[in-house]
Parts: C-alpha cells; structure tokens; sequence
C-alpha cells in the first residue's frame, strides 16, 4: 500500500512545491526530469512523515465518502430495514433507537456480539432491536437460519428468541437430531417445525434478507444498521452505547 500512495504523495508535493512553468514535465528536458525527481525523492527523504499524512488523509477521505455512501444505502432501503413485516423485533419495541443486527449463528464474531448487545439493551431500555437472518458460512448456517425462521412461524417470537439464543450457544455439529433436542427441549411442535424449515414461506424470508444486503453491500456479519449508519463488524456495548448517545445527542 505505501508503495501505491508514494506516486500519489509526491505528485502532490511537486503541484505545491513546483514553480508552475516546470508543472510541464512533458516540456522538460531529461536532465531536468531527472534533476526535479531527485529533488522531489531527497524531501521525501528528509521528509517521509508526509508519504504517512498523505495515507492518513486518504483513509480519511474513503472513510467518509464509504459513511456518505452508507446513508444514502440505508435511506433508500429503509422500509426492507426497519419494517419488512417478517424480522423478529426485540428490545423496547416503542425504543426512540433502532438497532438492526445482520447475523450468522455459526458465525464467532456474531457470537461474540451476542452478550454486547444485550448488555446494551439491559442498560438502556429506549432501544429497538431487529434481528435479520443472513446465513452466509455454509451449510450448518442455512440450516440454522431455516429453523430459527420456521420456529419463529409456527410457534411465535418468544419461541423464536429462545431458539436463536440457543442456536448461537450451540457447539459441535448440527443436525437433525441436535435440532429435535433443542426444539424438544424448548418444548415445541418439533415435527411441525422440521416441515416447515424447507417451505417457500421460509427460504422467503431469508431470500428477501439476503437481497437486501446485498443493496446495502454487506458482506460480512455481523453488520449493524444504527438509524442511518452501516456499522460493519463486532463493536463492543460501551461503544455501541456511545455511538447512540451521538445519534440522540445530534
């Protein structure tokens, strides 16, 4: 990367630096092509705190126009993010905040957020939670999302939480017997539930969450909307906490 953004750094040291006859280099003699490059190359030298600014304020800059891009993403996508009719909302339903989760229950790093998010709902009770099944890491992760989809369709959002919460603790291989001793255990319909996991209704809903991340250009999980921003990848509580006190504060 240093190498890529030096080209750019010292064509942007020579614009400045340059008295603006010699902007030409193309009416430059060899000999003072070759005179400016070294002149440029011995400040960079002297200098090469500034190839370091030059990336810093690159960064600075894609990192504002991806922010920039992401509001206008999460504008025209708002009502497949906020209210599609299907995704499970938890937290306070009434929550001046809204917080959307895109998940993978194989996934370590959603399961890492597990606790995070809700340590933030248990110390603000304002927040508005939805979860979205986005099962991208194989197989085990499909399946997990069609159970957790068709317990949430036969027995209702409480059954769901309750299986999602078990899904993202659950460890070693997954397979129609660990889901009938979860759904067992939770006391559901287990035969009405494994039916169901294959039905249009189900791969629907999934279908239609995968579409929308893709418009939002999500790629990874967990990815986070907070009211008008993309938060892409693990954040911990406090700073998810900070991050919501700027969205009221503003």
């Amino acid at each position: 990367m240093m190498k890529r953004l030096a080209a750019p750094a010292v064509a942007g040291f020579a614009l400045l630096a340059a008295p603006a006859p010699a902007l030409d280099l193309s009416a430059m003699s060899d000999d003072e092509r070759t005179a400016f490059r070294a002149e440029i190359r011995a400040y960079l030298m002297d200098n090469p705190e500034v190839i370091l600014e030059a990336v810093n304020l690159l960064e600075a800059r894609q990192a504002e126009a991806q922010a920039q891009a992401d509001v206008a993403l999460v504008e025209a996508n708002r009502d497949a993010i906020f209210d599609d009719g299907f995704s499970w909302v938890g937290g306070n339903p009434d929550g001046d905040i809204t917080l959307v989760e895109f998940l993978d229950y194989r996934c370590g790093y959603c399961r890492r957020a597990m606790p995070e998010v809700a340590k933030l709902l248990e110390t603000d009770g304002n927040i508005r939670l939805i979860v979205k099944e986005f099962p991208i890491l194989g197989e085990e992760s499909m399946t997990s999302s069609q159970f957790a989809v068709a317990v949430k369709q036969v027995a209702g959002p409480e059954a769901y939480k309750q299986a999602h919460d078990a899904l993202m603790e659950m460890t070693g291989e997954l397979t129609e017997v660990t889901l009938r001793r979860l759904s067992n255990g939770l006391g559901l319909d287990t035969d009405a539930i494994l039916a169901r996991m294959d039905s249009d209704d189900v791969m629907q809903e999934i279908s239609q969450t995968r579409a929308l991340a893709q418009r939002l250009q999500i790629s990874g999980t967990p990815t986070f909307v907070l009211e008008d921003e993309l938060l892409r990848g693990f954040l911990p509580a406090d700073r998810m906490g900070e991050l919501i006190a700027e969205k009221r504060g503003g």
